[in-house]
């Protein structure tokens, strides 16, 4: 990591770090090297110590300070120990309540309820009932394909690649179309920038929705008809990628033609993140299901799943977790909701988002290894790509993209090139933006497409200093992989 001797200053220009805050940073990342699993895998690319934060700014150990566009993985939707996440905190702990209930009835968990209910989707709020399941995202998506199974009888499901998935869906990083063993069918995605066959826009989606339709009504598809259809409103380890509003509404109006639950997967992109309270809210569609977790906890883990109340089992369960509902998480979700609500945090969101998402695009006409800028609200994604040549050698032809790990990557005012994922490039503008005090996120196809979860309070002056280190970041980048000396940040 360049300059590992120097801190950042509030106005961004460094200073030097002193011998013992240096030692101690690097005492730390040694021993979490040799005790941690290789698993890791946010450790790897950003070797930071923090040990104070507060809204969108980070220390570390060495004494440097950074702007963190990674949220925590989006989980942070009013930055590092907001005051009234905080103030929240001290009640229950203040309070002697008990920190474990499991699921049994708390005023903790009332207050949660009542101020969750108050957010949700209206077509939704007044019939909704509420599972909570384990900490964790991907048990709320294993619970809600449970559900939905139970209610309908029926095991199969229809998904995303690069959404959200559990042990189940997973293999949805195979080129299979239908997963043998695993129940669920890969759907296509409406994207208008990468696709096998090199068609965006709107036929791109219709050609998405049809492929949809047939797999459940094709008699030749060997899909039967699901239990469920789940769909991510912005794509997020996926590479941030918005899906059409339109085609949206088609996915609710095939479902509910079909008695088929469609499940909204909220984990990343509720609670404001968009620039609405919840993403599906962007096309005006009431889900049957949404799986919630990141951001509703309010920096802490929290995982649950709102259904509508006809698809109750109508019988207990059994025991699943021991923490499903975590006392200190649903007062900080509380605390988190109710200021998102009051203050229009989503709708500032989109205000802020749509400016920086306009002035991030011009990095795709000044650098050719920009490949796209695209997302929703303050969920924002820079795709880096090889721009040397059309092709790959011994791959040409759309047909042949899926086999090479490409697909047809669509530039601003040119037609379908098959322009390779950059992941290397990406990975080293995630350093340079580490350099320059600005932490940032890598996902996507091939791990290419750098991601920025800014907390929703970011201030105006905080969003232009975000954007002008990724660009300059973007800039070093491209130097050193044609052959330059990246500059000093």
């Amino acid at each position: 990591m360049g300059h590992p001797h120097t801190a950042s200053l509030p106005d961004g220009t460094l200073e030097d770090t002193g011998p013992a805050q240096r030692f101690a940073h690097e005492g730390f990342l040694r021993r979490q090297s040799a005790r941690d699993s290789a698993a890791r895998t946010y450790a790897r690319a950003l070797p930071i110590v923090p040990v104070r934060a507060r809204g969108l700014t980070i220390e570390g150990a060495d004494g440097r300070r950074y702007l963190d566009c990674l949220s925590g993985a989006g989980t942070l939707a009013l930055g590092h120990n907001h005051p009234v996440v905080l103030e929240s905190l001290r009640r229950v702990l203040d309070s002697g309540a008990p920190l474990n209930a499991l699921d049994l009835a708390t005023p903790v968990k009332d207050a949660f309820l009542a101020e969750l209910f108050r957010t949700l989707p209206p077509g939704l709020a007044h019939r909704a009932h509420v599972r909570f399941c384990g900490p964790a995202g991907s048990e709320a998506v294993e619970t809600a394909y449970g559900l939905v199974r139970a209610a309908t009888g029926r095991s199969g499901l229809l998904a995303f690649p690069g959404a959200h998935d559990t042990s189940a869906g997973r293999a949805l990083d195979t080129t299979s179309a239908v997963i043998p063993g695993a129940g669920i069918a890969r759907l296509s995605h409406p994207q208008h920038h990468r696709c096998p066959s090199g068609v965006g826009g709107e036929r791109r989606a219709d050609l998405a929705a049809r492929w949809t339709e047939f797999l459940p009504d094709g008699p030749a598809s060997g899909v039967p008809l699901p239990a469920g259809v789940i769909v991510e409103p912005v794509r997020s380890e996926g590479g941030v990628v918005p899906v059409p509003d339109t085609w949206l509404r088609r996915m609710r109006q095939l479902t509910a033609d079909r008695s088929v639950p469609l499940i909204a997967d909220e984990i990343r992109t509720g609670v404001g993140r968009t620039g609405a309270f919840w993403a599906i809210e962007h096309s005006g569609v009431t889900p049957d299901v949404m799986v919630l977790s990141d951001a509703i906890g309010g920096s802490l883990p929290l995982a649950l799943v709102v259904y509508r109340d006809d698809l109750d089992p109508g019988h207990p369960g059994t025991p699943a977790a021991s923490f499903p509902c975590n006392q200190l998480a649903m007062a900080a979700g509380t605390a988190t909701l109710a200021h998102v609500r009051e203050n229009a945090l989503a709708e500032r969101a989109a205000t802020l988002g749509a400016r920086m998402l306009h002035q991030l695009r011009q990095l795709v006409s000044e650098f050719p290894c920009v490949g796209d800028v695209r997302g929703r609200g303050l969920m924002i994604g820079v795709e880096l790509v090889e721009p040397e040549g059309d092709g790959k050698p011994g791959c040409s032809g759309a047909t042949r993209a899926a086999e090479c790990g490409w697909e047809a990557s669509v530039r601003p005012g040119s037609g379908p090139r098959l322009l390779p994922a950059a992941p290397e490039l990406a990975a080293a503008v995630q350093r340079e933006c580490l350099r320059r005090g600005l932490i940032v996120g890598v996902g996507g196809l091939r791990a290419s497409v750098v991601q920025l979860l800014p907390p929703l309070t970011i201030t105006e002056e905080q969003a232009a200093a975000v954007m002008d280190r990724l660009a300059d970041a973007v800039r070093a980048a491209a130097r050193c992989r044609s052959g330059g000396t990246a500059a000093a940040p």
